[in-house]
C-alpha cells in the first residue's frame, strides 16, 4: 500500500538538482579581466560579476579590488579612465562557451565595438582557462597581451599571490617587469562576491 502523504518529486526539481550537481563536477579555473570606462563604472563591473555568477556552470570564487587605470593605446585625456578588476571562476563551461557568455554580458551592458581601444561600458576578457594554451584567433589562451598589462596583473596578483600565467611564468614577476605606473588601487571602492 502506498503512503498518500509521499508526493512524487516533480521532474523539474530533479533536473535542477542534477544540473547543480554537474555544474561542479570537474570544474576548471578561469581568470576573467573586467574593465569599464563609461557610465557608472563600479555598478557596471558589479553587474558583470553578478551576471557571471548567474551563469549555469559558473561559480565566482574571488573578486579583486578595483584599480583605476588610464586607457590603453589612446591619447591621454581623450577618454575617461578605466575601472578594472579580475575575477577568478570555477566553471564547467568549455572556453568558447565562456567567451560567448562574456560577449553576451558585454552586449547586455550595451558594449559598442566601433573602434579598437575605444571607450566601453564593459570589457569581459578571458585571461586564462586552466592551463589551456591555444592560438585560435577566435579565442587565444592565455590572453595574448595579459603579460604586458598591469591593469590585469595587479588585481590578479591581489586575489592570487601565487598566480602563474601559462607560457609566461609568475604574475608577480611579470608585474615587476611592466611596473605599475598609471595603475592605481582604489581602496575606497569595493566589489562584492555574489551571495
Amino acid at each position: 500500500m502506498s503512503d498518500p502523504t509521499v508526493q512524487p518529486v516533480p521532474a523539474s526539481v530533479v533536473e535542477q538538482v542534477d544540473a547543480a550537481d554537474t555544474t561542479l563536477s570537474n570544474p576548471k579555473r578561469a581568470v576573467i579581466s573586467l574593465g569599464s570606462n563609461l557610465g557608472n563604472r563600479l555598478e557596471t563591473l558589479q553587474g558583470a560579476i553578478d551576471a557571471l555568477e548567474d551563469t549555469p556552470g559558473v561559480r565566482v570564487k574571488a573578486v579583486s579590488p578595483v584599480y583605476e587605470t588610464e586607457p590603453w593605446g589612446v591619447d591621454p585625456g581623450s577618454q575617461p579612465s578605466y575601472f578594472n578588476a579580475v575575477v577568478v571562476l570555477k566553471t564547467t563551461l568549455p572556453p568558447v562557451s565562456l567567451l560567448e557568455r562574456g560577449q553576451a554580458i558585454e552586449e547586455a551592458f550595451d558594449r559598442v565595438r566601433e573602434e579598437r581601444w575605444g571607450p566601453r561600458t564593459i570589457d569581459v576578457d578571458i585571461v586564462t582557462y586552466a592551463d589551456v594554451e591555444s592560438d585560435d584567433p577566435a579565442l587565444t589562451l592565455p590572453h595574448p597581451r595579459a603579460h604586458q598589462r598591469a591593469f590585469v596583473l595587479a588585481p590578479w596578483l591581489e586575489v592570487d599571490p601565487e598566480a602563474q600565467l601559462p607560457g609566461h611564468g609568475p604574475v608577480a614577476g611579470l608585474l615587476q617587469g611592466v611596473g605599475q605606473s598609471g595603475v592605481l588601487a582604489r581602496t575606497d571602492l569595493e566589489l562584492r562576491l555574489p551571495e
